[in-house]
């Protein structure tokens, strides 16, 4: 992933990387030491992406998305929000109602109500900080990391589909305290990890698209 950005040139197409990586705690460039609560037997690898400490394993997507942003012509913020769209309409396509949250980038849903249209809002006044993130009612079901390298992004978003959730438990994920997390299957979305790649590559590739 590294060498691909250092290496490609303008006339390099972007690519879409889906893999499922065994168990492993990954420190983000802003990752503090105190957000691993309890571990044992999981590997800590270091990141050069954006965030704080996050968990993967298996029966996660995690996609990595290659994408010159200049050529794209959108900046770093337009990124994230589409990659947060491509996971919002990949939940959508199997009738979940995914969920923004203000300061906290990623995808969440809520657990005792997950195929609810209603979309949860946090409004705040004109001329008023933003609060700071509201989790009530909320689990994470896609952690979001990026990094940005001569205009050309790498790294990517990660979708639970069907996994171990217990290392969660150890970290406090993205660095937030208490952050509950879920997959599909336990917000009762049965889909075989192949199918859910399938769905989250396509809806990235139109939705990164220029």
């Amino acid at each position: 992933m590294q060498a691909f950005t250092a290496h490609r040139d303008l006339s390099t197409p972007d690519e879409i990387w889906l893999c499922e990586h065994p168990p492993v705690f990954t420190q983000g460039l802003a990752g503090q030491a105190e957000h691993l609560l309890q571990n044992a037997d999981i590997p800590v690898i270091a990141s050069n992406r954006g965030g704080q400490i996050t968990y993967h394993g298996p029966g996660q997507v995690v996609a990595y998305a290659l994408i010159d942003l200049k050529r794209a012509g959108y900046f770093v913020k337009e990124y994230v929000f589409r990659l947060e769209t491509a996971v919002l309409k990949t939940l959508a396509h199997f009738g979940v109602t995914g969920h923004r949250v203000a300061g906290a980038p990623g995808v969440y849903v809520r657990p005792d109500a997950p195929f609810d249209h209603a979309i949860r809002t946090v409004a705040t006044a004109p001329g008023q900080k933003p609060a700071p993130p509201d989790f009530t009612g909320l689990a994470k079901i896609a952690a979001l990391g990026v990094k940005v390298s001569r205009h050309c992004a790498y790294h990517g978003v990660a979708l639970n589909v069907h996994m171990d959730l217990s290392p969660f438990s150890r970290i406090n994920p993205c660095g937030y305290a208490g952050l509950q997390t879920t997959d599909l299957f336990t917000i009762g979305v049965d889909v075989g990890w192949s199918q859910a790649a399938d769905v989250l590559g396509n809806k990235l590739a139109s939705t990164l698209s220029p």
